[in-house]
């Protein structure tokens, strides 16, 4: 069945551990800030960077709370699943906000574990475990932006 629905078009070709920790730490950061998921985002093999707007520039106690958090969700070997929902019939903790106006009427959703879900059609690991460790490389703080970007890499075990 699935093979017969149709998304939107998808032009990237994500390194899918890096891409199933840009998942992660978009939950993590809402768990731990009250943000919202990332507004700007590079997710590459060898770097990536994620930008979220925050109240308050975190601390280094926090950042690495961040780290500590994101080997621990790894470590969990928490399954990632899909599922396909209806664009108009999304699950009370899914948001339509980021949808493109043209997408289609199937979505898929990313589950990971209990953790985190959201709309998706990249490609991901099976289950967290394959992320390897998660690296964080360093941080920024715009203060006038009030934005605060975590570089990382995540390497094999």
């Amino acid at each position: 069945m699935a093979d017969d629905i149709i998304f939107n078009e998808h032009n990237k070709d994500e390194f899918p551990p890096a891409h199933t920790a840009e998942h992660l730490l978009n939950q993590t950061m809402i768990r731990i800030f009250g943000c919202e998921r990332s507004f700007n985002a590079h997710i590459e093999r060898k770097k990536s960077k994620m930008s979220f707007h925050l109240n308050q520039k975190p601390t280094r106690q926090q950042e690495k709370e961040i780290e500590r958090r994101m080997n621990e969700l790894i470590d969990e070997d928490l399954p990632v699943t899909f599922e396909v929902v209806s664009r108009y019939d999304l699950p009370d903790d899914v948001s339509a906000d980021r949808l493109p106006e043209d997408a289609s009427d199937a979505i898929r959703l990313v589950r990971i574990g209990d953790y985190d879900v959201c709309p998706c059609i990249g490609r991901h690991v099976r289950s967290t475990a394959q992320i390897g460790r998660f690296e964080l490389l360093g941080t920024n703080w715009d203060e006038h932006e009030r934005s605060f970007r975590v570089r990382f890499k995540v390497l094999p075990k």
